[in-house]
């Protein structure tokens, strides 16, 4: 059976990156799984909530973009925001081999080792995906989460952001460029997902500023099968 599963650092790091991507799949009847790593508590509050109310609206936004997007199972890990590389390496290890194994994905999406802009959350969940994926293939690892799996493919958001995609130059052609969907489809509702996570959204709604914005997103593999003839249209394209 055909499973996806989001490896990220903070509420609207699914949106931003994989909204469309998400919304696509889920609508096809493929499983989608989410695992945020923090409830984003140093983020922007928007006006909205006070610094202490935030981890709690957040948590409640991201929620509410999930379910506009399709996300069937989602998974918040209990670590700060900003903090995140301070995560205890056995227990991160642990939640996210259990995460794997229930949801058992054929792909898994999470953040290139540079973060995709440095942040260092964005590096750390990086290093810790790739850590319990490798994991969840090995048996030895903690077999009371159940059966080892092997996932096929790990993405990375290409190098170039999504909001930039439809004014790059050739942006089929570039290096990092592997698979290129075409979201305009679904763009109603990423833009709906954007406007959930309402803290965060006066920022996004400067870059995802259009439909063009809001339509293309680009994958990039980090490991697993390579499509021959890149970019592809479809994340589970052979």
């Amino acid at each position: 059976m055909d499973g996806l599963l989001l490896i990220l650092a903070h509420p609207d790091d699914e949106t931003f990156f994989a909204g469309g991507a998400i919304a696509r799949y889920a609508s096809a009847n493929v499983r989608v799984g989410l695992v945020c790593a923090t409830r984003g508590e140093r983020g922007a509050t928007g006006n909205l909530c006070s610094i202490e109310e935030l981890p709690r609206v957040r948590e409640g936004e991201l929620r509410d973009a999930a379910r506009i997007l399709g996300v069937r199972d989602l998974s918040l890990l209990p670590y700060q925001d900003q903090k995140l590389w301070a995560a205890p390496a056995d227990e991160i290890r642990r939640y996210i081999v259990t995460a794997i194994r229930a949801q058992r994905p054929r792909i898994v999406i999470t953040f290139d080792p540079n973060g995709a802009n440095q942040h260092s959350d964005h590096i750390a969940i990086s290093r810790f995906a790739m850590d319990a994926i490798a994991a969840a293939a090995d048996p030895r690892w903690y077999s009371e989460t159940g059966a080892a799996h092997l996932v096929e493919r790990v993405l990375w958001p290409a190098p170039i952001v999504p909001f930039e995609l439809s004014r790059a130059k050739n942006a089929a052609r570039q290096p990092g460029v592997d698979f290129l969907l075409d979201a305009g489809e679904f763009r109603e509702s990423k833009r709906a997902a954007l406007r959930a996570h309402r803290t965060q959204f006066p920022g996004l709604s400067r870059i995802f500023n259009s439909d063009a914005s809001i339509s293309w997103e680009a994958f990039r593999v980090g490991c697993g099968a390579r499509p021959k003839s890149p970019p592809l249209n479809d994340l589970f394209a052979a």
